[in-house]
């Protein structure tokens, strides 16, 4: 089947997953969750393939967030749809996928990117990367699951400071806080993750799916969590601060709040 923003390939047991919207920083507008949603279920339902590799087209971005001018004009009830459609379709698919999923973080992966990249099971990124939920500069907060994976993978106060301030921050202190499993040269990032996969490969694939299922059933405790952060990111739209943040970003200039 075609895509119109996302390019596969299988080999050696390895679904690799490109996101091509290279002039918009392979933002993830619906189009795109729509065809990840297609994508990954193939992938998972295919014998074949024994794991996947996600990653973005370029050198510049893994994915540089969602496509803000679809978030313009949404009210409550449209960003809640969003977010709890956003979450069930891609996010909680390759949270809860029982076969390992890499995100190989070739760039900037920001907002909906990074929640991308913490939903899946392991993350290497490019020493070049850069990694930020900044969200609240815009007026809103994350709504694809960073409030709770961001905490459950390095820790409340770290979390807590990349949020609130919506600070990036670069590859070796992700390495260093635990966001990131490891950090490699640009061109050695596909081989890397290559390597993990081969490596998982080599064991049972019935035992590792069972790891899988039994280290997200300890998270899952944080449940209401995620729907907290659904009802907190719908009740931003509408608001004077989104439109105001929203201005700010086409306009390339600080917002004033």
């Amino acid at each position: 089947m075609g895509y119109q923003h996302i390019k596969t390939a299988r080999s050696n047991g390895i679904f690799r997953i490109v996101i091509c919207r290279e002039s918009k920083r392979n933002a993830l507008n619906r189009e795109t969750l729509t065809e990840l949603h297609e994508v990954i279920k193939a992938g998972l339902n295919d014998p074949q393939v024994k794991g996947m590799i996600l990653t973005g087209a370029g050198e510049r971005a893994f994915v540089a967030g969602a496509d803000i001018d679809e978030l313009a004009g949404l009210t409550s009830e449209e960003g809640k749809n969003l977010a709890e459609d956003g979450q069930s379709k891609v996010f909680d698919l390759i949270h809860y996928a029982d076969k390992p999923i890499i995100a190989a973080i070739n760039g900037f992966a920001l907002g909906g990117g990074l929640e991308l990249a913490m939903a899946c099971h392991l993350r290497v990124a490019s020493h070049m990367a850069k990694m930020g939920l900044p969200e609240v500069g815009l007026g809103l907060i994350p709504g694809y699951g960073g409030t709770q994976r961001l905490t459950q993978l390095v820790g409340r106060g770290y979390a807590m400071e990349m949020i609130l301030t919506g600070n990036t921050i670069h590859a070796e202190k992700a390495l260093q806080i635990g966001l990131v499993n490891h950090v490699v040269p640009a061109d050695e990032i596909m081989e890397k993750s290559e390597e993990i996969l081969q490596d998982i490969f080599r064991r049972s694939s019935k035992a590792v799916a069972a790891a899988i299922r039994a280290i997200n059933a300890g998270l899952d405790q944080g449940r209401a969590g995620f729907q907290a952060e659904m009802e907190e990111f719908a009740l931003r739209f509408g608001t004077s601060d989104l439109e105001e943040g929203i201005a700010a970003f086409r306009e390339k200039r600080p917002p004033s709040f």
